[in-house]
């Protein structure tokens, strides 16, 4: 498997957030308006993110029971990392930092990044982008209830309404149907879903440009904590989940595509969630913008384990 490939698609993702930067620093954008930004991403662009990946999916019984499989997979790996993270810092969790560091230990850019990187790995493998879109289904379910409750310290996000009533799963409430059913919508429709599912990706490293204007550089390239948060992300996460796939007897197809999403760089809903919370925003834009530049080594090395 082409790890150059991969190496391509993260250059890109840095790329875009070369305009937010300069937005910020030209005064173009003010501070306060980027809350703004992430509601956009997070309540519109990823939800029709969402529904592009089931509509690139053709829906058999065996497909959808292993769509199923992944999402236990993720959300399994996803909770137990969170919980390993947070236990052995849990000295170290009344400051904000840490927090932060805890929930991007198992939070990937699936959906932002791993859309277009596992188009472009295994464009013969659209079924990829449904696992891809499972493990931004669990990402979202543990980010409006447990690491919510972790970056707040708040456990009034520990509810079922946050399970069910957060825009990636209300998006499944349309993208499900349309899968099962195999409903093609109107062109026009299908233009605006796949248009605006697509902007998700540009957007959420323009938001990363913009918190980045705001902080020190030194801050984020030179704090060793934060090395060890990517680490944990980038390199034990993927391998962790190269393990318990290559364990267990499923399609060698889900196996790359399970690693691949598991190497993913640190989420961009790190961030999204830390803007909407106020809690640590500049920690999770450093740690967002330093796991996606070390990424263009680990991201690579993983996939060649492919």
């Amino acid at each position: 498997m082409n790890p150059f490939i991969a190496l391509s698609c993260l250059a890109t993702m840095i790329l875009y957030a070369v305009p937010g930067f300069f937005l910020i620093k030209g005064k173009l954008v003010k501070e306060e308006h980027i809350p703004s930004f992430v509601r956009l991403l997070m309540f519109v662009c990823q939800p029709m993110l969402t529904i592009y990946s089931f509509l690139r999916v053709e829906y058999t019984p065996q497909t959808f029971q292993r769509m199923c499989i992944a999402f236990a997979i993720f959300f399994l790996s996803q909770l137990f990392t969170l919980g390993v993270h947070y236990y052995l810092t849990r000295k170290k969790q009344q400051e904000v930092a840490f927090r932060i560091y805890s929930a991007a230990s198992c939070m990937g850019n699936c959906s932002f990044l791993g859309v277009p990187v596992l188009e472009a790995l295994l464009p013969h493998f659209p079924e990829a982008l449904a696992y891809s879109a499972m493990a931004s289904v669990s990402i979202n379910v543990l980010g409006w209830t447990a690491i919510s409750t972790v970056i707040s310290r708040d456990t009034k996000y520990i509810r079922p309404k946050k399970i069910l009533l957060n825009p990636v799963v209300l998006a499944l409430f349309v993208a499900l149907p349309l899968f099962f059913t195999q409903t093609t919508l109107p062109t026009v429709l299908e233009n605006v879903v796949v248009s605006l599912g697509k902007m998700a990706s540009p957007l959420c490293m323009l938001i990363i440009g913009m918190r980045l204007a705001t902080t020190s550089l030194k801050s984020v390239f030179l704090r060793w904590q934060n090395y060890v948060a990517v680490g944990v992300k980038q390199i034990l996460f993927p391998l962790f989940v190269c393990a318990v796939v290559f364990l267990l007897p499923l399609k060698q197809e889900l196996r790359q595509a399970a690693v691949i999403i598991a190497s993913c760089p640190v989420a961009t809903l790190v961030l999204s969630f830390a803007e909407m919370l106020g809690e640590g925003q500049k920690t999770a834009a450093g740690i967002v913008l330093l796991g996606t530049t070390c990424a263009a080594i680990t991201m690579p090395l993983i996939t060649m384990l492919l």
